[in-house]
């Protein structure tokens, strides 16, 4: 993969004609470093977040050797990268070949369920193995989270003591994980999950081997600025001791976004302008499918090009190439006014679910993807970022 020093360099010596993912390796580094150095247990990547092979193998060559997979598909992406990577099978609905795979074929001893039939399928697809580690996810409030996971998946408290009990003597360990939603601006929740956890224990009499977290821990965004990643840290390790608990369990997490969000960001180039709208040549089809729904706003500024530009600033929608007319992207993108046909926008925070969601609808797609040596445009990991955002840094 070429790599370039910046996102202006790429730009002047390609010249795009059609989009480009950037991937930045350093802020793969920092984020990886944060979550070893800071969580009180293990990170596990959630491999959806950004399966793209080269960011997968930064992960794993920072430190974080553990991974949360959903499907055989993915198994087998991270076992092409990394063969000595340990995973985790946590979508907590899976069809029967995948965990017989899975187990069989790939050496996975750790599942999750939230009901009884999936914990049935796993033991018949794994021929009653006794070497599983088997997490049962309980339902948890996602209030204080931009996207809510809690109507899909997790166990009532009521079912979760039934389960709990069921389980226990079936398998070599056993976790109780939960979610608190995507994007979680509070770290209020991640105790509030700990905290339903000890009602289970109390009522089951049981003590799980494991606690899981889940993922939800945040990223900046121009209108979603959370605390510092250390209170969400803090909150953790405040609400598991004060379960009180004879033996502490281990403790593991599933981040996704806190670790790749901002290692990602979009090149796109204007390809009409009428009055504030910008027609770009990538959309909610392809990288940018949060800008369009949950209608997430994205960090943007303009690639220097060598173009004057004005310091005046506006507020922009944009429409992607597509002839749908729900590829729009409400905004606001507040940049140069003079913007016109053939300038360049870098779109940042974008690492984490812009490769995944990518289709080819109406033939507009783009797999060109380069490693870029510069600072993302917005940081959790580097506060100089966020000050040179606010000070309206517009040029690459």
């Amino acid at each position: 993969m070429k790599k370039f020093n910046s996102v202006s360099d790429l730009v002047r010596e390609l010249q795009p004609v059609n989009p480009v993912y950037c991937i930045r390796p350093e802020s793969i580094k920092l984020a990886c470093n944060f979550f070893v150095n800071n969580f009180p247990g293990k990170p596990l990547y959630a491999v959806k977040t950004n399966p793209h092979k080269n960011v997968i193998k930064h992960i794993y060559q920072n430190g974080i050797t553990n991974f949360d997979v959903a499907s055989l598909e993915e198994i087998k992406l991270v076992k092409s990268i990394a063969k000595d990577a340990k995973l985790y099978f946590m979508h907590t609905v899976k069809n029967r070949k995948s965990i017989e795979e899975a187990y069989f074929n790939f050496g996975i001893r750790d599942f999750s369920f939230d009901t009884k039939d999936e914990l049935i399928k796993i033991f018949e697809a794994t021929k009653d193995a006794k070497d599983l580690t088997l997490y049962l996810r309980i339902f948890v409030s996602n209030e204080h989270s931009e996207i809510d996971l809690s109507k899909k998946f997790g166990a009532s408290p009521t079912e979760a003591i039934n389960l709990i009990k069921l389980a226990r003597p079936l398998v070599k360990k056993l976790g109780v994980s939960f979610h608190v939603g995507s994007q979680c601006m509070h770290p209020v929740s991640y105790s509030k999950g700990i905290k339903e956890i000890g009602n289970i224990i109390l009522k089951s009499g049981i003590t799980p081997d494991i606690i899981n977290v889940g993922g939800g821990f945040p990223s900046k965004y121009p209108d979603l600025y959370p605390q510092p990643l250390e209170n969400y840290m803090e909150e953790i390790k405040k609400a598991v001791n004060k379960l009180s608990l004879p033996k502490q369990p281990e403790l593991i997490c599933e981040p996704g976004r806190a670790i790749v969000a901002e290692s990602g960001s979009t090149i796109v180039k204007i390809e009409l302008r009428k009055k504030q709208s910008l027609y770009i040549n990538d959309g909610t089809y392809g990288s940018l499918f949060d800008a369009g729904f949950p209608n997430f706003i994205f960090p943007t500024k303009v690639v220097d090009t060598g173009k004057d530009l004005s310091r005046r600033l506006t507020p922009f929608n944009f429409y992607g190439p597509t002839c749908d007319s729900m590829d729009f992207m409400k905004g606001p993108y507040m940049l140069p006014n003079n913007l016109k046909e053939g300038d360049y926008i870098e779109i940042g925070q974008l690492g984490s679910y812009g490769l995944t969601f990518r289709t080819k609808f109406n033939g507009f797609y783009s797999d060109d993807i380069f490693e870029i040596e510069d600072k993302p445009i917005m940081s959790v990991y580097q506060n100089e970022q966020d000050e040179e955002y606010k000070s309206n840094y517009l040029v690459a």
